[in-house]
């Protein structure tokens, strides 16, 4: 199990606007500042200012800030916000792809729990955690 560059860039820059909730960044200062690629960056914002975690305005003086407090930010929420697809194998939830994966072996459930007490270990942490 990994996770993706997409939900590591969104947690750091979590942990950036979370250092800096006394003002409003910018994506060109988080890029800038850890080294991350802009055009990427721009995505998770992007998708991370669809939630209440980050709140972005526009404009001349707009910019981005935190959205909640940093204990209020749960990691597991962050995960499951940026990861898309969470499986273990890539034919996880295709039927019939493979007699031993299909739903009438043991090994899809144990991998479904497996998978699901990775994610719960995750809600046991927050962005506070982190800082």
């Amino acid at each position: 199990m990994h996770l993706t560059k997409f939900t590591y860039y969104a947690l750091r820059a979590l942990i950036y606007l979370a250092d800096n909730r006394d003002r409003l960044c910018t994506v060109d200062e988080l890029s800038e500042k850890l080294e991350m690629p802009k055009d990427h960056l721009k995505k998770v914002i992007h998708k991370l200012a669809k939630t209440d975690l980050v709140i972005s305005m526009k404009g001349r003086t707009g910019g981005i800030k935190l959205g909640l407090d940093p204990r209020d930010i749960r990691l597991d929420e962050v995960i499951n916000i940026t990861e898309s697809n969470l499986n273990v194998y890539k034919y996880f939830n295709i039927d019939n792809c493979c007699e031993y994966i299909n739903s009438n072996y043991k090994v899809k459930g144990i991998i479904q729990v497996a998978l699901d007490e990775f994610i719960n270990k995750f809600s046991k942490f927050t962005l506070l955690d982190l800082l």
